[in-house]
């Protein structure tokens, strides 16, 4: 079916996130809509830039229910939230497996990248009018390309909110060991993960999963961003309190550093170091490839896996146009790059080829009562927990579009669905932790999808072929970046097979 082929009616359909359609298409508007619907190829590109057609006399009419309200700087707030995952927690080991030069330019690459499949996106909602991932894949290939495109979404932020709530399960109790200064953990039930991570779902994610838009999160994605701001001054913090080699502790050390080491002791910023006989333990690499090089390139390649969340925030914004969202999302990649680049250099020149695969785990190793590791532990779960409710918000869209298309918004369903999800996931969580290594895989497909492949053969079946021909530049410049989409894909299943058969166990998951 060709994409000019889909009737107009079904192009408006566009489902926003609170589940309401558009309201009431007159006959006098369809008409206008489809003698506008192509703008961009007459010389009206004015109006295309904001997507939103309207005429002289009236109103400008939108293509949602409600004006948007949510301001710039919260979009990038809800943004900047929605890239931000617990894969920051590895980059440091992420680099220590690459060397800083070539971590630097995977991390560069990635990020334009993520930019240019944005723009993608937003492009090719600019045609339609549409501001749902979605719809756009029904415009682009009928109900098969909306189900692929909902599939995609519900498997991957189910992935991921997996994820960071197992994260709160395994962290929590050791914050409060941690806090009580306990040698052991002990069996009260305020030290079981189980029963913590279905307080915290019941107590803080589900109250505000049932916001009716995401605008509202705002103020949590800002507060949530500010933990991680913290998180990284610590790391920065630390890497001028920490000596190398690693600080004595009670005679155990990390696992590297169980190599011979010479009866002398120097002092530093008042912890005992051991001199071990390699001294090229503190020194950078800038370049390295090892046997574990290949599992931080898909960890790398997913780390601004933020494009499900683009057009909901886009629908939510004040003022919206093609251009500003477009800023939205270079600001906050670049705010996410500069973050996970400094939090993974000062990571790495904190504790070198010593590094485990969570950054925290390491600076357990030095001090477990830390009392500036413990604030930082706490920052970290919060900043993860507040980030669930906007990984929700897609979800519970994309069941919307595939389930309930051609309903008016429901307080009871928007309430049910966010309430059977968060169930759903902390019984994965709590009996199949498992489950998650199988996430990993789901993940490795449906992340490439999400940010490469879809975007770029929506664009490519979506602009109009008078507009665009079918080998121009930019219509070639989409078919390779699906096609590095399709390769991404085959490189991340490889390894995490690979991984599998040889009992690894390394490579994380895609956010």
């Amino acid at each position: 079916m060709d994409a000019t082929d889909v009737p107009l009616q079904a192009e408006m359909v566009e489902l926003v996130p609170n589940g309401k359609h558009v309201a009431a298409l007159t006959a006098s508007t369809v008409p206008s809509l489809a003698g506008d619907r192509f703008e961009e190829n007459q010389s009206g590109t004015a109006e295309m830039e904001e997507f939103l057609p309207h005429s002289a006399e009236k109103k400008q009419t939108h293509f949602t229910d409600f004006e948007g309200k949510t301001s710039f700087g919260m979009s990038v707030f809800n943004l900047s939230n929605a890239i931000m995952g617990s894969g920051i927690l590895g980059l440091a080991y992420a680099m220590a497996n690459t060397g800083i030069i070539l971590f630097l330019f995977l991390l560069t690459a990635v990020a334009l990248l993520s930019s240019y499949s944005i723009h993608l996106l937003l492009k090719s909602s600019g045609i339609v009018g549409i501001r749902a991932y979605e719809q756009l894949g029904y415009r682009a290939f009928g109900t098969p390309g909306k189900l692929a495109a909902a599939i995609a979404i519900t498997l991957q932020n189910i992935g991921a909110m997996s994820s960071y709530l197992y994260i709160v399960k395994s962290e929590v109790p050791l914050v409060i060991q941690t806090f009580l200064n306990l040698e052991e953990k002990t069996t009260d039930w305020y030290m079981n993960g189980n029963y913590l991570v279905i307080l915290v779902s019941v107590t803080v994610i589900l109250p505000l999963a049932l916001m009716k838009q995401l605008g509202y999160l705002g103020y949590a994605s800002g507060f949530s961003l500010s933990c991680m701001g913290f998180f990284l001054i610590s790391v920065i913090y630390k890497k001028f309190q920490i000596p190398c080699p690693l600080p004595e502790q009670e005679g155990n050390l990390t696992g590297s550093l169980n190599a011979t080491l010479v009866s002398t002791s120097d002092y530093q910023n008042g912890y005992t170091i051991l001199q071990a006989p390699d001294q090229g333990t503190c020194i950078p690499s800038f370049f390295t490839l090892n046997s574990q090089t290949a599992y931080t390139i898909p960890i790398m390649a997913f780390a601004f896996v933020c494009h499900p969340e683009v057009l909901p925030i886009y629908t939510e914004l004040k003022d919206p146009s093609k251009k500003k969202m477009q800023c939205i999302s270079n600001i906050s990649i670049m705010v996410m790059y500069l973050m996970y680049f400094l939090a993974a250099l000062f990571g790495y020149l904190t504790f070198y080829g010593r590094v485990e695969s969570e950054l925290l785990h390491t600076y357990n190793k030095v001090d477990p009562f830390d009392v500036l590791i413990l604030c930082v532990r706490v920052a970290v779960l919060t900043a993860v927990t507040l980030t669930v409710p906007i990984v929700l918000f897609p979800v519970r869209r994309a069941i919307q579009q595939m389930l309930f298309q051609g309903k008016d918004f429901s307080w009871i369903r928007h309430i049910i669905i966010a309430v059977v999800l968060l169930t759903f996931i902390n019984l994965l969580v709590i009996f199949a932790p498992s489950i998650l290594g199988i996430f990993g895989m789901i993940g490795a497909t449906s992340a490439p999808c999400l940010i490469f492949i879809f975007p770029a053969i929506f664009y490519i079946r979506i602009m109009p072929k008078d507009k665009e021909p079918l080998r121009s530049t930019p219509k070639i410049l989409a078919a390779c970046f699906a096609l590095l989409g399709v390769l991404f894909m085959i490189m991340s299943l490889s390894f995490i097979i690979i991984d599998w058969a040889t009992g690894g166990g390394k490579s994380g998951g895609s956010h």
